[in-house]
């Protein structure tokens, strides 16, 4: 598969621009919530990743999760959709984006998580009330709207 964001950077740089990535917070039969840690940044995190051109949301959301933590994903439910100015970042090589995340739950999945690409150092489930403190911060607004006590989608 062509990667469309290494064939976007190489037009315009470190320029600004729009993504869309997708993630899911897959959860055990114990409704404990699988993470990474992740070699980028070295903090936990939900997998999940930039849509490449001609995937469907669901089609990111899966290849990401596959790619990371080896499980393939069953039925998705829609979490949320986030937006706007809180979603823009600048990452450690410099690029900027502003992202436009899809999020999605999962409790249906084959396999065992274990590391399965140079994107993770560490994969497993924790109990939510044990998350780890140094949780991805670009990614803080799930862990809050999870525990929130509403109900999905949250659209934001």
């Amino acid at each position: 598969m062509a990667n469309y964001i290494q064939d976007l950077r190489e037009l315009v740089g470190n320029t600004k621009v729009i993504l869309v990535g997708c993630g899911v917070l897959v959860f055990d039969a114990d409704g404990r919530l699988l993470l990474h840690r992740r070699t980028d940044n070295g903090k936990w995190g939900i997998p999940s990743g930039f849509m490449e051109l001609g995937e469907k949301a669901e089609e990111t959301a899966r290849r990401e999760v596959y790619e990371e933590t080896g499980l393939r994903l069953g039925k998705l439910d829609f979490f949320g959709i986030y937006s706007g100015k809180e979603r823009e970042v600048t990452l450690p090589n410099g690029h900027e984006l502003m992202a436009v995340k899809i999020a999605f739950t999962c409790r249906d999945y084959e396999g065992e998580p274990h590391v399965n690409d140079h994107e993770s150092h560490e994969v497993r489930f924790f109990p939510l009330e044990e998350l780890p403190a140094d949780f991805n911060p670009t990614q803080l607004h799930y862990l809050e709207d999870l525990l929130s006590g509403e109900t999905p989608p949250f659209i934001k």
